[in-house]
């Protein structure tokens, strides 16, 4: 087993994981397999309880655990199926290690980071090694390099290299080389500083990621590669993406970094092929039409918040030689005004998760415009619920229905939570999550859509749709197109005399890639393009 543990330096968002995503994506496609594994130092346990406006999207695996949106990178950019091990934070590492001290597993001894913390970063590590039956190992750790929270992740960084012989590791500095516009040139000190950091640690890289905004000349590399300790050609560009982060991979490729990295490893390996992902990028940069979709969203705000929504229906456009137009639509300024103001002209709409009651009537506004106006409309868990709503107000004439999440006092409660969720108390990883089979309708939308009887989907989620009001809705048209396989929940839902329009209660932007997007964006598209035309 080889390891590459990607760390960052200078400031955060330099883009770690898209570039341990993009290396990943190389070594595969030189036929080695891989595998990711995201180290956070914060202390929450994972990011369930996290605020989408500071941490961005949280991101859900098939086995239920909810984490970091680079896990998301690492799936659609590898054939990685990741699970809860390959996202630790400093909170699970905390809350094992004191549980085992409770135990007494520790035999009396006085518990500190070095060795029991340290400990059970590398035991982590180890196990999803071993798990994973794989070629490589890339570990990113999230922060910046001098953040007091980061300092056990790299102490046991050092001490698992020691472990396992320097031959077998690589660490990868990701750090930003900036241009001061004033002087006219490249500035390597934050770098250099970086780096100094690191090896005060004990930490000495061997890779060097560059993010820049202006290309580096010769004297530049020669100087980091100098003054860092850094093989010249093992200093690498990374400049910002001129239209998609997919292009992220065929930059680095074109910098060698693969060929470094298998180099330093002492892998022989073919040349990459990428001719799959230069078609899926050419198709993404210069589509022959494009279609505008309205995205109607509570965190619009901030773009991470509805990260694999948007790359899915990018990875669904360019399976159709289509570009995508969105137009982002704050909930909460359509329940001020009409929603045609927002969503007049736009081929189709979506809308989004979500928890709590805010801009939920701006949403349901939003369902309503595109039931009346026959727009394609895909909603997405919170999306399926409000369209519940709207049809029950506005069609069957339950004029105050409404989810019990919003109004607990509501006489129609067409959405409620949960049964198993009524005694939670706690918020953490207490929700429906994971993945979950659906059963679905034939002679369904939904079914002309997946081509089968059955899906297997992602969840997140307290609330469903209330059963009670079944036979109500589908009188007037309300199609229940997919349930839970003993049929007492209901997954999806479309409208009968509507020529696109479904939602669904999972998450299904967890399942999209490149080159195999998920049925329900590609469908939501077709159906958006028709309507267009």
């Amino acid at each position: 087993m080889k390891y590459i543990f990607v760390t960052g330096g200078v400031v955060s968002s330099l883009g770690k994981g898209l570039a341990a995503a993009s290396l990943g994506t190389l070594l595969e496609r030189r036929g080695l397999r891989v595998v990711l594994q995201k180290l956070d130092p914060y202390l929450n346990v994972d990011p369930g309880t996290m605020n989408p406006f500071q941490h961005g999207e949280v991101y859900v695996l098939a086995d239920g655990a909810e984490t970091d949106l680079d896990l998301g990178h690492y799936e659609r950019f590898t054939n990685c199926v990741l699970t809860r091990s390959n996202n630790l934070t400093s909170g699970q590492v905390y809350e094992t290690v004191l549980a085992k001290e409770r135990r007494g597993d520790y035999l009396g001894k006085t518990v500190q980071v070095i060795p029991h913390v340290t400990d059970e970063i590398k035991t982590r590590i180890r196990e999803v090694a071993a798990q994973s039956g794989g070629d490589i190992l890339i570990s990113e750790i999230g922060g910046t390099t001098g953040d007091i929270e980061g300092l056990p992740f790299l102490e046991a960084i050092r001490q698992f290299i020691l472990e396992v012989g320097a031959a077998n590791v690589i660490v990868m500095h990701v750090t930003l080389v900036p241009f001061i516009k004033a002087a006219g040139e490249l500035k390597t000190k934050p770098t250099q500083q970086s780096i100094a950091k690191l090896r005060e640690i004990g930490i000495q890289p061997q890779v060097l990621i560059c993010r820049t905004e202006m290309p580096l000349d010769r004297d530049t590399r020669e100087k980091l590669s100098l003054f860092c300790n850094v093989p010249l050609d093992a200093v690498v560009e990374a400049g910002d993406v001129e239209h998609t982060i997919y292009e992220a991979p065929l930059n680095l490729f074109e910098e060698g970094l693969d060929a470094t990295v298998c180099k330093l490893l002492g892998l022989e390996t073919p040349d990459p092929n990428l001719t799959d992902w230069r078609r899926f990028v050419e198709r993404v940069v210069a589509p022959k039409k494009r279609v505008r979709i309205a995205v109607v969203g509570k965190y619009i705000e901030l773009q991470d918040a509805y990260k694999s929504i948007y790359e899915s229906l990018t990875h669904a456009g360019a399976s159709l030689d289509c570009g995508i137009d969105m137009v982002l639509v704050d909930a909460e300024d359509i329940e001020q005004e009409e929603a045609e103001k927002y969503l007049r002209g736009v081929a189709g709409v979506l809308v989004p998760g979500g928890f709590g009651d805010r801009g939920v009537e701006g949403k349901i506004k939003a369902v309503r415009y595109a039931r009346e106006s026959r727009t394609p409309y895909l909603g997405l868990c919170l999306g399926m619920q409000v369209a519940t709503i709207e049809f029950a107000r506005n069609v069957c004439g339950f004029s105050d229905a409404n989810s019990t999440e919003f109004d607990p006092g509501t006489t129609n409660p067409v959405i409620t939570i949960l049964e198993e969720q009524k005694d939670v108390t706690d918020k953490g990883a207490s929700m429906r999550l994971g993945s979950w089979k659906t059963k679905i309708l034939e002679g369904t939308h939904a079914h002309d859509v997946y081509g089968n009887t059955e899906a297997l989907e992602r969840h997140r989620h307290r609330y469903e749709f209330n059963m009670n009001y079944r036979a109500a809705l589908e009188d007037k048209g309300f199609v229940i197109a997919g349930t839970s396989p003993d049929g007492d929940l209901v997954e999806m839902i479309e409208l009968r005399d509507h020529p696109w329009f479904i939602a669904c209660q999972y998450h299904p932007e967890f399942q999209s890639k490149p080159n195999a997007p998920h049925p329900l964006f590609r469908g939501f598209l077709s159906a958006s393009l028709a309507h267009e035309d």
